[in-house]
């Protein structure tokens, strides 16, 4: 038996899962998942050395490891020590296959900060397409506009009905388009749907070019049952959730773990 610990080093948050494989061959199992603050992890429990993160696993309550992997948004300027870094892509690609037992998919992950859609084929990337450069189709949009309407996350995903129109291409003017839209008198349901569907809008020119039957949707984003509902809408497509679309990088990081060390079932 090993354990595997994988680390996504998110923008926003960073999300660890412990995996423990089996000794009846079934497939490895997840032991214990984490999320924490990027900013308070990196304070708390990692510090720099020689151009590496070295990562207080003791402070943070985790098992010693037979192998780490890690990815993520801070992949490019910081690798974690002891451990294996791998891309981001890979990372969610193994996480949805191993997730969903699905090997024909479009991958769409919205995260706190940037947004991927990946083509898999037979098990393997085939294309993608990554945009990190603006917030507007993120988390960190629907935090900013839920916000703003005074609602919870949770109480923005109950809203996909008659979504009020919103134009803004950019999340920073977004919010003024919003704040205006309240001063007309617009009801908050129809503005919460206008918030979600407007996610959903940004996304669908660069879903034409993917033909899959089946779109997985992870990320943060996720959660957001109108996102999911508008986005089943709008491509008339079947939307896979897998049971911890936030901690897929993570998963996905541990699942090539296991392949390194011949541990996971093909």
């Amino acid at each position: 038996m090993a354990i595997v610990c994988g680390i996504d080093l998110g923008s926003r948050s960073v999300k660890i899962a412990v995996m423990e494989s089996s000794s009846e061959g079934l497939p490895p199992q997840l032991k214990r998942l984490e999320r924490l603050d990027t900013i308070g992890f990196y304070r708390e429990y990692g510090r720099k050395v020689q151009g590496k993160l070295v990562v207080d696993f003791k402070a943070l309550g985790l098992p010693e490891v037979d192998c780490l992997v890690s990815t993520g948004y801070g992949r490019n300027t910081l690798e974690v020590a002891g451990g294996e870094t791998i891309p981001e892509l890979k990372a969610h690609v193994r996480g949805a296959i191993f997730q969903t037992g699905l090997k024909d998919f479009t991958l769409v992950d919205l995260g706190g900060q940037d947004s991927k859609i990946i083509a898999v084929k037979n098990g393997r990337m085939v294309d993608f397409q990554t945009n990190d450069k603006c917030a507007a189709s993120s988390g960190r949009y629907l935090e900013n506009m839920a916000n703003v309407l005074g609602m919870t996350l949770e109480e923005l995903g109950d809203h996909a009905a008659d979504p009020v129109e919103l134009n803004s291409t950019c999340a920073v003017f977004g919010e003024s388009e919003l704040i205006g839209k309240i001063v007309e008198g617009e009801p908050m349901p129809r503005l919460a749907a206008g918030v979600n569907a407007t996610i959903v809008k940004r996304i669908l020119p660069l879903l034409r070019s993917y033909t899959s039957d089946i779109i997985v949707f992870t990320g943060g984003v996720a959660h957001n049952k109108a996102v999911r509902e508008l986005l089943r809408e709008g491509t008339a497509k079947e939307v896979v959730v897998p049971r911890e679309p936030q901690f897929n990088g993570a998963i996905g990081c541990a699942i090539y773990g296991f392949e390194e060390l011949g541990e996971e079932e093909d």
